[in-house]
């Protein structure tokens, strides 16, 4: 990734996508990076651009008015501190293709769990579920406020940024962008992976995730045994980044079964939860979004990233 890749959010003038450029502005702070602001014009829009140029009026206006980018300047005009860069661009097509053709390179694209259109019933919307499951890099999802579960500090993740891991499969670049993330923001990462055999039914029952450092694996205690192996397998996958990252602290959670709802869970007070775009025995190229990035983006209360595989060779 580029040193001066940018951070883009995608608005649509909705009070969801002001959600989404807060927290682009803030990611843009954090990395150093420029804030590049991208609105895909309406259809409306669109057409009129195209028929002016098809007809050559000179009498028409050289474009279409664009509301959104009015309300961008209002927005940024009376908010906090900005990036040193800020730029806005209109772009046309579908969402998708668009924000997928200008996402190529970028450090994160940012966007709402659901655009203007959006139907308040729905958990997330057509346009935020299909850019996670093609844009070229990392797409952030920030919940509507309906989802956003406010932080509490006496919660088990609060503050964290959480990483979904499957130990052997799960991509470098998903590890990489977790660590870089909890690295500018000066907090933990938590690392949650799952193990398909289930503990004894008395250990279930109203049992939080056990959040283990390296040091409380050295002997072979009481755990699961199950649970035990995946701590180590973890352990063991985390080693370069902790070198990388010699600064960031990780804590370590094994859990039974349903990684999924455990990374919902602690989605309520992470600052981030941050997951495999694919299924781990799918290929790079599928554009089928593996299940557990699937169940997180639909159910979350927080902020979630979506890394996809940018090589083959997992």
């Amino acid at each position: 990734m580029s040193s001066n890749a940018p951070v883009i959010a995608a608005v649509d003038g909705s009070e969801h996508s002001l959600v989404a450029l807060q927290w682009a502005r803030g990611a843009a702070l954090r990395h150093g990076a420029e804030l590049l602001i991208a609105h895909v014009l309406p259809d409306h829009a669109q057409l009129y651009a195209g028929r002016r140029a098809s007809l050559h009026d000179a009498r028409q206006p050289d474009e279409f008015a664009d509301p959104v980018a009015d309300w961008v300047r209002g927005v940024l005009g009376n908010g906090p501190a900005l990036p040193e860069g800020v730029r806005y661009e209109a772009l046309e097509g579908s969402v998708p293709e668009a924000l997928r053709v200008t996402g190529s390179g970028a450090l994160m694209l940012v966007m709402g769990s659901r655009g203007r259109g959006g139907f308040a019933s729905l958990l997330l919307g057509s346009s935020s579920r299909a850019v996670a499951s093609t844009a070229p890099c990392p797409v952030v999802v920030v919940p509507h406020a309906e989802r956003n579960a406010a932080a509490s500090a006496s919660e088990e993740s609060a503050g964290r940024v959480v990483l979904g891991l499957h130990a052997a499969e799960t991509p470098d670049d998903v590890l990489s962008f977790a660590f870089e993330e909890a690295a500018v923001r000066g907090t933990t990462v938590q690392v949650v992976s799952a193990y398909a055999v289930p503990p004894a039914p008395a250990l279930v029952i109203d049992r939080p995730f056990e959040v283990i450092p390296p040091e409380g694996l050295a002997d072979e205690g009481d755990g699961v045994p199950a649970e035990r192996e995946m701590l180590r397998s973890q352990t063991e996958r985390l080693a370069p980044l902790r070198t990388r990252y010699p600064d960031v602290p990780v804590e370590q959670a094994a859990v039974p079964g349903d990684a999924a709802g455990r990374l919902v869970d602690a989605s309520r007070s992470a600052a981030l939860v941050v997951v495999g775009r694919h299924h781990p025995r799918r290929t790079a190229m599928s554009l089928q979004i593996g299940s557990v990035a699937h169940a997180v983006l639909h159910h979350a209360h927080g902020p979630v990233a979506i890394v996809p595989t940018l090589k083959d060779d997992v």
